[in-house]
């Protein structure tokens, strides 16, 4: 970026030839005994700075610079103190960026005065999620929540951001009067464009809806998969799919819900559903704009919990994970199934990869893969059927010669041990076979009556 351009009031040029980025992750010292409690639990520095920087090539950016900045009293014009202003103005001049990132929330003030102070334009964390949504999203439906989202943004940085929003308009009618400032009518116009936005989103919910109720009459089980950004989320759905999803090492590669079929090893099928990343600390407002893209997740009948686990800050990854789960109504205590599975041991040493499977041999609602080798895949989906289907059965079944059209069905539904062709033309069929297609098969044949014909 060039000189002349550094000091744009709106908008990142996102060049990247252009652009280059010093990356600041902001580390408050803690202070009361509760917050050095909380901080335990929290993430490390070096994993948000790495996250950080994650999110900053997400977009492109050249990083000339990324360090942690320890802050021990945060200044409510600056965040940052003098000394450190002043030593990141000189790493500013230093390295030429054109652009300084703050892995933390700043208040409208704050991203004003920095850039006063160090002469470049600063983006919070909301705002770099912002891009990176704005450049990820496909759909209609995920286009309009970013929208709505940058908009929310952008509302609360007219509160004093820029010095001619306060200049004032004329008065209309024929009395005159004072009229209304630049901001109010900046304000009015961008509540306008968000109503119009939350109308257009409230039509996509709908038609949403609808799709989803005509699911409901297919007996196809959603499952879902959520994670933290980067889990490799979009590479299972790929091994499990055969689909092409984008998937990349890269923070928020999938930001709307892929859909697809999904066949499990004894001829069930299930609807498999790719969602976007969790992140830490991601704006209430950003995350209420996005909750349309979720809700697959709250109808979801099984939930696919994929955790990298080759990531030293796991733990508190799945925290952040469960913590959103929580918000939208899908917690431990709902009683509804989660599966966690434990991806990327491709990455491990053998020793740690073997003491994993071990662990996860002893829980009941963990499974071991690697998604991008393929290895546990079988697994996995075998556990999905279990869980969605119940436990394998092994069963005679006699189909009489006037009800050989269900043949086909058996083969496909169940896996058949052995077959004895009988005289009188029907047909004998030891077979392993879900308790869900057991009953259905029951009531196919006559057995008993289904209680709904709809359900099937």
């Amino acid at each position: 970026m060039t000189k002349s351009n550094k000091n744009k009031s709106e908008g990142v040029d996102m060049t990247p030839e252009e652009t280059r980025a010093i990356v600041l992750v902001p580390v408050i010292k803690t202070r009361t005994a509760d917050d050095a409690a909380e901080s335990l639990s929290a993430r490390s520095d070096n994993a948000r700075l790495d996250e950080a920087v994650g999110l900053t090539r997400a977009i492109d950016l050249e990083i000339a610079k990324a360090l942690v900045v320890p802050i021990p009293k945060p200044q409510p014009g600056t965040l940052f103190g003098t000394g450190k202003i002043e030593e990141i103005l000189a790493l500013v001049e230093e390295t030429e960026a054109g652009l300084v990132i703050v892995d933390h929330p700043l208040t409208p003030v704050q991203q004003r005065n920095l850039e006063r102070e160090w002469k470049v334009k600063v983006i919070d964390r909301t705002g770099l999620i912002l891009e990176i949504f704005g450049r990820r999203a496909s759909t209609k439906e995920g286009v309009l929540q970013v929208d709505l989202a940058h908009l929310n943004y952008q509302k609360g940085r007219l509160v004093r951001s820029w010095t001619h929003l306060e200049r004032q308009r004329g008065g209309g009618g024929f009395m005159g009067g004072p009229g209304e400032t630049q901001i109010e009518a900046d304000r009015r116009m961008l509540q306008e464009k968000i109503l119009k936005l939350e109308r257009e989103l409230e039509q996509v919910r709908r038609t949403r809806q609808l799709h989803r109720s005509k699911r409901r009459k297919v007996p196809h089980p959603i499952v879902s998969l959520v994670g933290y950004t980067n889990a490799g989320k979009s590479t299972l759905f790929n091994r499990m799919t055969g689909s092409g999803v984008l998937a990349e090492d890269m923070l928020f590669a999938t930001l709307d819900p892929t859909l697809r079929r999904l066949k499990l090893p004894h001829g069930g099928m299930v609807i498999l559903s790719d969602t976007v990343g969790f992140i830490s600390d991601l704006p209430t407002h950003l995350v209420a704009a996005f909750r349309a893209t979720l809700e697959e997740v709250v109808e979801a009948d099984l939930i696919l919990h994929v955790r990298d686990m080759s990531d030293p800050d796991r733990n508190a990854q799945a925290k952040d994970v469960e913590d959103i789960l929580e918000s939208l109504g899908r917690g431990e205590g709902d009683g509804r199934k989660l599966l966690e599975v434990w991806n990327k041991i491709d990455r491990l040493e053998p020793e740690a990869a073997m003491d994993l499977k071990k662990r996860a041999d002893g829980s009941e609602n963990a499974i071991v893969v690697s998604a991008l080798k393929g290895e546990g895949i079988d697994a996995l989906l075998a556990e999905i059927e279990r869980l969605i289907s119940g436990t394998l059965e092994k069963r005679t079944i006699r189909i009489e010669p006037d009800e050989m059209s269900l043949l086909p069905w058996v083969y496909e539904r169940s896996h058949v041990l052995s077959r004895q062709d009988e005289e009188d033309g029907a047909v004998t069929l030891d077979v392993e076979i879900t308790a869900v297609e057991s009953a259905e098969l029951d009531a196919k044949l006559g057995t008993v009556v289904a209680d709904d014909p709809e359900d099937y």
